[in-house]
């Protein structure tokens, strides 16, 4: 008998050397397609990091929604079904509200200004995930939203005909719409297309290549040309789920993760300038915005931040050094 059991235990011992050390599988989930030439270049990221870390580290990707809209899949990290998503940031207010910083409308006016910004405010938003328990890479560009409707609009008040579509869970969209007078109408990403199908909604908010890719252009007649949002997403982890593979492991997922994700922002830049040309050639038309309605437009963005700040959806000290930052690339004074 002691020599059965010396013999398993060796036995077992020899098993657990055979295993990797400080092993996972990552479950990572999006609302995205599979195919897309992002979702290929996360594919690619992964099989990289699973031959660096000689197979100690690998990841399960679920496309297409197949586990849920942003919110499921956070409730689903939440509950441990799944380690980490590809969400919007918008989706993620609840672990570090003031990260909604760079979706303040009509304060963006070019790229050269988002990278500036965001080159001096990406570190304090990953710290402040990192502190709830949220482990990100580098983040990455969805692009400047529009608005595109049913019927024309150019200044603000044509908007009050509007039954706009807002990201379920969004306060800045919600506040934004409400400020200038529209209700907003709150759904699941998924049920957008729907939604314009029906005549639930009349009207969306989002990136070229977001309507073009989920074919909400097929729905609309008119696209007011006024970036509105900067909008961005993220790859989001579960921080204790994360801290499970070694340093090593770690510094490897996030050298080649930043690396995908930086080479996607790019891609999406692309893909953005082509889609506003795509959507320009099958009719759908551009309408202008005049000086006079642009200071009526700003007025109204300058409202909805300076309710966002009194209502405690987002800190007076992070908008300040936005627009503290914002303007010094300008060169103009600071916030007033």
């Amino acid at each position: 008998m002691p020599m059965k059991i010396f013999l398993k235990a060796v036995l077992v011992c020899l098993i657990l050397q055979a295993l990797p050390l400080n092993a996972a599988t990552f479950k990572i989930a999006t609302i995205s397609p599979d195919g897309l030439s992002w979702m290929k270049k996360l594919r690619a990221g992964t099989k990289q990091i699973e031959d660096l870390t000689e197979g100690r580290v690998k990841f399960k990707i679920y496309p297409g929604g197949v586990q849920g809209d942003d919110t499921t899949v956070l409730r689903k990290m939440r509950i441990g079904q799944l380690h980490g998503g590809v969400v919007a940031a918008g989706s993620l207010t609840r672990f570090y509200p003031d990260l909604q910083i760079y979706n303040l409308p009509l304060q963006f006016r070019s790229g050269a200004e988002v990278e500036h910004v965001r080159g001096e405010m990406d570190q304090m938003i990953a710290d402040g995930l990192s502190e709830a328990g949220i482990i990100t890479f580098a983040f990455t560009e969805t692009g400047f939203a529009y608005l595109m409707s049913k019927e024309p609009v150019t200044s603000v008040a044509d908007l009050k005909s509007l039954k706009a579509w807002i990201p379920d869970g969004d306060p800045i969209a919600a506040e934004l719409v409400k400020s200038f007078g529209v209700s907003p109408i709150p759904l699941n990403i998924t049920d957008v297309l729907a939604g314009l199908q029906t005549g639930l909604i009349n009207s969306i908010m989002a990136p070229p290549a977001v309507a073009l890719a989920l074919q909400w252009h097929n729905h609309v007649s008119y696209m007011t040309d006024l970036p509105l949002v900067y909008i961005y997403s993220m790859m989001a982890m579960d921080g204790k789920a994360f801290n499970r593979i070694s340093d090593e492991d770690q510094l490897i997922v996030k050298t080649v993760m930043d690396r995908v994700f930086a080479e996607v922002e790019q891609d999406t830049r692309i893909d953005n300038e082509r889609a506003l040309q795509a959507i320009s050639a099958v009719g759908i038309e551009a309408l202008e915005v005049s000086a006079d309605e642009l200071v009526e437009w700003q007025s109204m963005a300058d409202l909805s931040i300076r309710n966002l700040i009194q209502s405690g959806e987002i800190s007076e000290e992070s908008v300040l050094l936005y627009l503290t930052q914002l303007r010094g690339y300008r060169g103009e004074g600071g916030p007033d």
